[in-house]
């Protein structure tokens, strides 16, 4: 793992201030000024566990590896998670706590896929239950709090994978309490054994989430200490993060401890089959060689190797049954609801504002491959007549008439990042009557002869006033920058209000609220406007094409 972002050590004289802050601070951060505090009574605060201690950086009190919840291994392990023990003194918190376990990413030295995302990783063990705070204040400002759910899906990452992901400028800039999160992922989280381990495994299959919930808990129980207003908590993720926030805001424990949210390319319209994850549940069983009454045994595995072992039964059963089965939350009708997320009417799950945006590129680019850009109109819509068919031409023309500067190889990227499964989750959150809004994130880095694109994880700096703090992703400097700070005052704005809209000249456009008939959205670039459902003729067709055999 680096060490903190290669803002935090540098000395001021070396570097200037834009690059670390992205300009002169709201709070009135001086670069001349000393850096960093840490001494015997500095960042000192009283949790409902015990004293802790970190650090002021650049005005903002930092707080790494607090404990919300207990070792996670041993016959804790597939149980729900529990209050850690509470200590005497003061307790160190200024370093990064470990991942939960996981398969981590192939980080390599000669891969430009390490060099764009400078992923952030140290030690792995199940004593991962612990959160970061960045604050301006340890007063009684009652700031608005954000808490980050990071990315991965539900099988890897942690809560500060990406400097894309710090909370220090945030913070500062925008004056509110950020807070990232470590919990379960994988066969760890979500390893259903409700079916064959009776009343004691009821909640396995969904511990992973119930770590999240614990979390808000502890925000809402120990925030205040910390300036922030447990009465205004947004969560917010990307990718798997976005469909962790659709599951906490259909979860009836989420009620009251989350007031907004904001999902970034990813989303979940609902959880997964309770049949299939207790199959898998049995099939771990059988993998081990176990009889039901002999589940505890598992809880005694080192993790590598129980994570191997469900890791085994996931791949034999997707085989036997010919569907990919794998580990994410439950639709059990117990922790998350059966059925699709936010339709049901119920009055006991979070009713609150919502967020959506994604990126027009997501998962295709020709950075390694400069030969793509070369692709021809005919090429392209010969490609997509495999899935879509007869309509291939005419959803190339949509996508044309939409971004008419685009070549035909950066059309294919946009068209196979297809909107359809965010706007199912934004009609059907219309339907709890609280406003929707919707955005489109469409700036391309100058990096790599402009290939990237708008890829996927691009936008996260640009909500955080972090793009000098990502340049791997944006290229830094004042051109992403001024773009970062109309769309952190709107997500600023939103966490406070609801609404994104600024009233700040020189911001982002008037923002509307998404609705199914007009499907408003705002097109985040150079030039952000708004576009009423730009799309919709093309996801149409997508949707009733027949593909070619």
């Amino acid at each position: 793992m680096k060490l903190l972002p290669l803002c935090l050590f540098i000395s001021a004289a070396s570097l200037s201030l834009a690059s670390c802050s992205g300009g002169r601070s709201d709070q009135g951060f001086n670069p001349d000024d000393q850096q960093l505090l840490i001494g015997d009574d500095i960042a000192l605060v009283r949790t409902q566990y015990g004293m802790v201690k970190g650090f002021v950086y650049q005005e903002v009190y930092t707080f790494l590896g607090i404990p919300y919840g207990a070792d996670t291994g041993g016959e804790n392990r597939f149980m729900p998670p529990v209050a850690p023990e509470p200590w005497d003194g003061v307790l160190p918190t200024v370093w990064y706590p470990a991942s939960a376990p996981q398969m981590m990413y192939d980080i390599r030295s000669d891969s430009y896929s390490t060099f764009r995302d400078q992923w952030n990783y140290d030690g792995i063990s199940e004593d991962c239950l612990k959160l970061n705070v960045w604050t301006p204040g340890t007063d009684d400002k009652a700031r608005p709090v954000m808490v980050w759910l990071h990315g991965g899906g539900f099988s890897s990452g942690n809560g500060i994978e990406q400097d894309g992901y710090m909370g220090q400028n945030f913070a500062r800039r925008q004056d509110v309490v950020f807070v990232s999160l470590n919990h379960r992922l994988n066969s760890f989280g979500f390893s259903d054994f409700a079916a064959v381990g009776g009343e004691k495994y009821k909640h396995s299959g969904n511990v992973g989430m119930l770590d999240i919930i614990f979390a808000l808990q502890w925000v809402h129980d120990n925030i205040a200490a910390f300036g922030g207003d447990p009465g205004n908590v947004t969560i917010m993720g990307q990718s798997g993060g976005g469909a962790k926030v659709c599951t906490i805001a259909a979860m009836p424990a989420a009620k009251g401890l989350v007031h907004k949210a904001v999902a970034l390319s990813g989303s979940s319209a609902g959880a997964s089959d309770k049949t299939m994850a207790e199959a898998l549940g049995a099939e771990i069983l059988k993998q081990a060689g176990l009889q039901p009454g002999q589940i505890d045994r598992l809880q005694q595995m080192p993790w590598e190797e129980y994570y191997a072992l469900a890791s085994r039964a996931a791949s034999e059963l997707s085989k036997r049954s010919g569907k990919r089965v794998g580990f994410s939350p439950v639709a059990d009708g117990v922790d998350i609801p059966e059925g699709e997320f936010y339709t049901s009417g119920a009055d006991n799950v979070p009713n609150v504002p919502m967020l959506f945006c994604t990126t027009t590129n997501e998962f295709l680019s020709s950075r390694d491959e400069p030969e793509l850009e070369n692709m021809t109109r005919e090429e392209v819509i010969s490609t997509l007549r495999q899935r879509y068919g007869d309509n291939a031409e005419a959803i190339y023309e949509e996508f044309r008439g939409i971004f008419p500067d685009e070549n035909p190889w950066g059309l294919y990227t946009i068209i196979s990042s297809s909107r359809a499964s965010v706007v199912r989750c934004a009609d059907n959150k219309l339907q709890q009557g609280q406003p929707v809004y919707m955005a489109w994130f469409n700036w391309y880095p100058p990096l790599f002869n402009g290939r990237p694109r708008a890829f996927h994880c691009l936008d996260i700096s640009f909500w955080f006033n972090n793009t000098d703090f990502m340049p791997s992703h944006s290229g830094g400097g004042k051109q992403p920058r001024m773009l970062s700070e109309k769309m952190a005052a709107s997500l600023a704005a939103f966490m406070r209000t609801g609404d994104p809209n600024t009233g700040r000249r020189g911001g982002l456009p008037e923002w509307p609220e998404y609705t199914s008939e007009t499907g408003a959205l705002m097109l985040l670039n150079n030039d952000s406007r708004v576009l009423n459902d730009p799309d919709r003729r093309a996801r149409e067709l997508m949707a009733t094409a027949t593909p070619r055999r």
